[in-house]
Parts: structure tokens; sequence; C-alpha cells
């Protein structure tokens, strides 16, 4: 099954990919491996602000970082490279939070699940699940993705 009907029978769609809001790109590719800038997270068109631990809920940093798993995703896509993909490599997952919040694992574990959820066996990765004080626009989580790609 393509990565494409496996989307449609979750019932998933892509997000538009993103632009960059700096001076970066948001794949770059070397040999057969892909790698995804940082991911904001969107959910229905609006940015996830704020610090977990302050006003944002657990449940509401999972749904932010399954909504930049899904930018990621799209990014892949409009790359041309989602149907490429081999399998992820590792995820690295930044929550904006309080200094005395320690549930960054279970916050990442929103896009590593939608990882496995769409990609099965190839979608589980290492990964870092870091808290910090501040991220770009006030995003409440940040995602990035290192991807082997088929050949």
């Amino acid at each position: 099954m393509s990565i494409h009907d496996r989307l449609n029978s979750l019932g998933i769609t892509l997000p538009h990919a993103a632009a960059p809001v700096a001076s970066y790109q948001p794949v770059v590719v070397d040999g057969h491996t892909a790698f995804v800038s940082g991911q904001l997270p969107f959910v229905d068109g609006d940015l996830v602000t704020g610090k977990l631990g302050d006003g944002v809920s657990l449940e509401k940093g999972q749904q932010a970082a399954r909504a930049c798993g899904l930018m990621i995703m799209a990014q892949l896509e409009a790359a041309g490279l989602i149907e490429r993909v081999a399998h992820f490599v590792k995820l690295g997952g930044f929550v904006a939070c309080t200094p005395d919040f320690y549930d960054q694992p279970k916050v990442i574990n929103g896009a590593s699940d939608l990882m496995y959820e769409v990609f099965g066996d190839p979608g589980k990765h290492a990964r870092s699940a870091v808290g910090v004080p501040a991220l770009p626009l006030n995003a409440a989580v940040e995602v990035d993705a290192i991807v082997a790609l088929k050949a």
C-alpha cells in the first residue's frame, strides 16, 4: 500500500507545507537521507502557542506534536519524497515549557505515534524530547526529522 493510500485509509489529509520562517530549507537531501527542518504545530490553520505547564495542557501539547508530524510529512510530500521513505531514523522534539514540566516525552509521543500509525514499522525511530524556554513564534512544540530514503 502506498503512503498516499495509507493516509486516505486513515482519513488523514496533509496540511499545505509551510514556508520557512527564516533562512533555511525545509528539506535537504544528502545521498539517501532527508533532513527535515523543525516544523511548527498548525492545528486548523492556527499555530499552537504557549508553554506546557503554563496554560497548555498535556493533551494540547500531544495534539501540537502530532500537527508537527503532519507538517513533516507535508514537507516530504512537497519535496516529492513521501513515497521514497524507507524508514524514519530520528525525530527531534522540542517542547516550550516551564522549568517544572517533565512530560516532554509524553508530548512528543504525539509525533512518534503518528509516524508509526502511518508508516508502520518504518515509522519507528530514535528520538529526543527536550524542554526549552521558548520556540520560534511562541510555538508550544517543534519537531524535526531525519529520514532514510529508498534509492
